[in-house]
């Protein structure tokens, strides 16, 4: 059963190093070539997201996102990456783990993705000693982290082997990935706007929570300006609803291609104020040619959804810095306002040179600006990084000064 009729809503995105063949592999396994702009074909590598949607044995669809393998288009990468639920990770079998496979990894983590599955790309290119070789180095090199059991797969697109065993893993993988935020209010990070003559308006991303149909109206972020959804599709059918986890292009009315880009938000009216800090459990993985340490104060990139702002890292509680592996409580404080939400993902890159070198997950939306904890405080982050809501909605009521209604409380907590 297909995502448009209903069944499961899963997104795959592929990672890996620039020329290790995710857009070639996206091809041979779906028949689309995720490869839209003319640049893209004349140089063979991919500038901008791609997209595809790929039959399975059992009768379900992925939708795919291709990402850019390019150290130059790490930022495409990043926002291609913040709605998917599982990741193929591209590694060519004559080439093995390059400094991209590692960046793209790092981005996978820190996101959050559950599920990865590897290709090992260009089968045909090696022999069968080298190829067993390769997989096993790929094996040691996931050892310990959170994709240790990812299964690897010798495939070919150019000669076909592996790739009916490669769907069925991705099948396997997919199983119970099913997003559970249907009930949650509509969010969408935009990734392509574009205008289609005798229509207007059409913007693309991945839902990431809630429901969308014709009809809704929904807030353009940040600016506020309102826009009614005229019709929803996916992969070019046209649906009745798009759920969390469908790629989905919606036709608005109501606003032009300046009024909303790449990089904006699409939320359910007034569920989503945007902020211009939070608090965070951030995790700063250090990179080559990056600091051995993240300092209080340092300014980074901020990559959240499809946006990417500049902003600041301060830490909790008198920190003066973070080793690589290294995670602490910090409010990151912004030069321009996020629609961000607790439990959202971000990412953290270096100023100059460009490096992905941390993120973590955002705790609060809408904290008061500060560094030094109070008593209580602490709790209350604790609370919120295990996702303990009750826990949170104690320490919140035991911080209060004065009587709180529940939706002060709620607040207090970090609730959407």
């Amino acid at each position: 059963m297909s995502a448009a009729a209903g069944g499961r809503r899963v997104v795959l995105g592929t990672a890996g190093h620039i020329d290790h063949g995710k857009s070639t592999l996206v091809q041979a396994l779906t028949g689309e070539d995720p490869d839209r702009l003319a640049e893209e074909k004349r140089r063979g590598i991919t500038i901008e997201l791609g997209f595809a949607q790929l039959e399975l044995p059992d009768g379900s669809a992925l939708g795919v996102v291709d990402v850019p393998g390019h150290e130059r288009f790490v930022r495409q990468m990043i926002a291609g990456s913040t709605g998917i639920d599982l990741a193929l990770l591209c590694i060519a079998a004559d080439d093995g783990v390059m400094p991209q496979t590692e960046e793209h990894l790092a981005v996978l983590e820190l996101l959050g993705i559950a599920r990865c599955v590897v290709a090992l790309t260009k089968r045909d290119l090696v022999d069968e000693e080298w190829a067993a070789f390769m997989a096993d180095e790929v094996r040691g090199r996931l050892a310990g982290g959170p994709y240790a059991d990812a299964a690897v797969v010798p495939v070919s697109a150019r000669t076909g082997e592996g790739l009916d065993e490669l769907r069925a893993t991705l099948a396997e993988a997919a199983r119970g990935l099913v997003r559970a935020k249907d009930g949650s209010s509509a969010r969408l990070p935009v990734d392509r706007a574009f205008s289609i003559k005798g229509s207007g308006t059409v913007v693309t991303g991945t839902l990431w929570s809630g429901q969308v149909a014709p009809g809704d109206e929904l807030e353009v972020l940040p600016g506020g300006t309102r826009a009614r959804v005229r019709s929803a599709q996916i992969h070019g059918q046209p649906v009745e609803r798009a759920k969390a986890g469908n790629r989905v292009a919606l036709n608005l009315a109501g606003v032009d291609t300046g009024e909303v880009r790449p990089g904006m938000l699409l939320a359910a009216p007034g569920t989503v104020e945007p902020t211009d800090r939070f608090d965070a459990w951030l995790t700063y993985l250090g990179a080559p040619g990056a600091p051995e340490a993240l300092e209080t104060g340092t300014r980074v990139r901020v990559a959240h959804g499809t946006a990417e702002v500049p902003g600041r890292v301060l830490l909790m509680d008198g920190r003066a810095a973070l080793g690589a592996r290294e995670g602490a409580y910090a409010q990151i404080r912004l030069d321009e306002p996020l629609p961000v939400s607790r439990g959202d993902r971000f990412v953290v890159r270096s100023l100059t040179p460009v490096h992905v070198v941390g993120g973590g997950q955002v705790l609060h939306a809408h904290p008061r600006r500060r560094t030094n904890l109070k008593p209580g405080e602490e709790a209350l982050l604790d609370a919120l990084r295990a996702g303990d809501e009750d826990g949170a909605c104690d320490a919140a009521l035991a911080l209060a000064a004065a009587p709180v209604t529940a939706a002060e409380r709620a607040a207090a907590a970090g609730s959407p």
